[in-house]
């Protein structure tokens, strides 16, 4: 039996207490430490305050589909800015690539990370957790994953699913499973435990997008902070935090 893991989901984080112009971003639970160290680098250049909602990308997706007056989206799936496309509230011809994210098994402290992805079938690993394949991206990673290497039907009934790929780190982080699927970008700057990284060949590309939503003022903040996303400046924080170039392989 699968179990959803009760977490708060659509952390609000500001780089500052805004005092004047802002710009409200939704953006994947990958990207919240990476992204908070870009926002107040990008604060500091342009006095315009980034104020995140970090959440699933189907969630955010959903949000915006609802109304929510976000004016950057920086997702970790393309289907879900391809959604967002749809109902005429965001622009197509923002929309870029800006990473390629990475998943790791991670252990908390105590417990030995695995030699191989197939090794989380040993009864040693009597949890495990990944995001909601249904609406998280990293999640449907980790369970592609899982299955490519044999063991999905192994443990699925010692998976855990958390709310967005955070939610599961921190969960994680308490000791709640023994294992979990997250990002490399969550997993690099986390202290202690042990990881195991995964073969990129073992799921598809998690090719991240970003899109500008709205109109006026506050799009065109979010295009200024598209920009920064993908400057060099933008580009040599996001490779700290492992991810990827859009160029890259």
């Amino acid at each position: 039996m699968r179990h959803a893991v009760p977490l708060a989901f659509g952390l609000m984080i500001g780089c500052s207490k805004p005092t004047g112009r802002v710009v409200r971003v939704a953006a994947a639970a990958d990207l919240a430490r990476a992204f908070e160290e870009l926002g107040k680098a990008f604060e500091a250049k342009t006095h315009i305050t980034p104020v995140f909602s970090f959440d699933s990308s189907g969630l955010l997706a959903k949000r915006i589909d609802e109304g929510a007056p976000y004016a950057l989206f920086a997702s970790a799936g393309k289907s879900y800015v391809d959604d967002v496309l749809k109902n005429g509230k965001c622009d197509a011809s923002s929309v870029r690539p800006y990473a390629r994210g990475r998943i790791v098994v991670w252990c908390p402290n105590g417990v030995q990370a695995p030699k191989t992805l197939a090794d989380l079938a040993d009864p040693r690993f009597k949890r495990i957790a990944i995001a909601n394949p249904d609406h998280a991206p990293y999640g449907h990673a980790a369970k592609q994953a899982l299955e490519r290497a044999g063991v999905w039907d192994k443990v699925a009934d010692r998976v855990k699913f958390g709310a967005d790929v955070q939610a599961t780190m921190q969960f994680a982080k308490a000791g709640a499973v023994d294992a979990a699927i997250v990002a490399l970008s969550l997993a690099v700057v986390a202290d202690g435990g042990t990881s195991l990284p995964i073969d990129q060949a073992d799921y598809d590309p998690l090719d991240q997008q970003l899109i500008v939503c709205g109109f006026g003022e506050e799009a065109e903040a979010a295009r200024l902070l598209a920009d920064f996303i993908n400057s060099p400046d933008g580009r040599e924080v996001m490779t700290r935090y492992g991810f990827l170039l859009p160029t890259e392989k």
